[in-house]
Formats: structure tokens, sequence, C-alpha cells
């Protein structure tokens, strides 16, 4: 996990991550700013090993990193510092405004490189494709803000990871994500701290929701992320508990930079 907060934290990172099978890396998404590239360096992950790159959608805590990671990718290309291309898997919406960003902000040295050794690869609802070694499906998550893809990686063991994305479950994504080995869900805050935080009006769910959720869906195990900032001293304990109040199974709250064996 390269950072686990929302999109206004200031104590951690933005949520975004490293899937690693087979000595093979994806990145998912990177976070608001150049703040990835410091996450990258003490997760000990180097940009070389970094061929492909999922992601979910254009909010700003998700996509201006990535504008970073091809400011990065490129100016080692043109310094002979990285093999072969990378390729960023989205949806025409998200690949369409990096593009825009990565034109109007990265000098023509950089920005040339794009369709040439940085390669932007729109993927549809639906569609299964490789990446990294692993076997994707993606799918829209129905958002009802921002066009956004969720994803459920097959590993070369057979797990089945999936990620949600960061809005409540739309019950249309149900055949893609249930009966997953890893459940990968939003959690903006406890429901005991609905008033605080007003995750409803934010349009994400609780640590109880989605404990509730992972139960329905029949996940083995359940990670949580994307969440407020204010209780990350006991973060780990308190979302664990309160999601296990409707999920049985083990239940993963991780902070920056921690690593989960799948």
């Amino acid at each position: 996990m390269l950072g686990t907060g929302n999109a206004l934290v200031t104590r951690c990172y933005n949520t975004c991550f490293v899937l690693q099978s087979e000595g093979r890396s994806l990145l998912v998404d990177a976070g608001g700013g150049n703040g990835i590239l410091r996450q990258m360096e003490d997760a000990g992950i180097s940009f070389t090993d970094i061929h492909d790159m999922f992601l979910t959608h254009a909010h700003t805590d998700h996509v201006m990193g990535a504008v970073w990671v091809v400011r990065k990718i490129t100016s080692m290309q043109s310094q002979g510092k990285y093999e072969g291309v990378m390729r960023v898997f989205g949806h025409e919406r998200v690949l369409h405004i990096l593009r825009t960003m990565c034109d109007m902000m990265l000098s023509k040295k950089f920005s040339s490189l794009i369709g040439k050794s940085v390669l932007f690869v729109e993927v549809t609802d639906g569609q299964q494709f490789e990446a990294a070694g692993m076997r994707l499906q993606c799918f829209d998550i129905h958002s009802t803000k921002e066009k956004q893809f969720g994803f459920t990686a097959t590993l070369s063991d057979g797990t089945r990871v999936a990620c949600l994305g960061d809005e409540p479950f739309n019950e249309q994504c149900r055949q893609y994500v249930e009966n997953a080995d890893w459940l990968l869900s939003e959690a903006f805050c406890l429901y005991d701290d609905r008033e605080r935080f007003k995750p409803y009006e934010k349009h994400h769910s609780t640590a109880l929701d989605t404990g509730r959720l992972a139960q329905q869906l029949h996940a083995r195990h359940l990670v949580m992320y994307h969440t407020e900032d204010k209780t990350l001293a006991t973060r780990k304990q308190i979302y664990a508990k309160e999601a296990a109040r409707e999920f049985e199974g083990p239940i993963f709250v991780p902070d920056d930079l921690e690593v989960i064996f799948f």
C-alpha cells in the first residue's frame, strides 16, 4: 500500500498501491502529486520495475500523481535508464485527461514519448486483458460523480483480488467481484463517526457498510482503505472492530507502505 487516505488527507498519502505477482508489478493509481515518488522510494520499489499502471478514474487524488509517474519514467527513458515500454491502462476519459495534463505540463522532450515508449491503452467495461503477468477484468462501477473502473486481478496461483474503486458498491458489479479471495474497498470513516465526517454526503461508505458488503459478497478477506486521517493512531484497530460486526473473515486496515501478502 503506497497510500491509504482519501482526497484531503495530510497525515498519510492518497490511496494507491502496487500489486505484485511472480516478480512483476502493477501500479494502481498514483495519488495526488509528486508524493508518489517518495512513496515508491520508501517502499523500495524502483520505477524500472513498473511497466504497467491501471488508473481507476480522474479525480485529482488518483490521477495527478500519474503525471509524475509519466514524468519520471520518460525522464529515465530519455537517459537510457529504463528498458522497454510503459503501459497505462484506463477508460477513455481518464486517459484523455492524463494525456491533456501531460501535454500541458510536461516538456516536449517527455510528452513526445507518449505513444512511443509510454503507451496509453484504453479498456472498456467488462474487458479482460493481461498486465504485469496477471489476468485482469475491468468493470464500470457506475459512479454518479466521475466515470470510474474497478477490476478483478487473477494472480498466477489463481488468487482473485477485487478492487471496488472508491465509491459505494453497485449491485450491477456483483458478477465481477463475488467470492473474491481478497476484496479491496474504500471505508471513508467509522459508522459511529458518520456525523463527524459525513461519508454519505460525499458518496462514500463506512467501515460498518464495507464489512456488511464483504459478507454479502462472500469475500474471504477484506482490505479497507481511502479513509480519513484523523484517527490514524487507532485506525487499524477501530476500523477492523467495526467491520467485524458484519464480516466474519480476516480484516486488514493497512498503514501507508504496509505490505499485505495474499
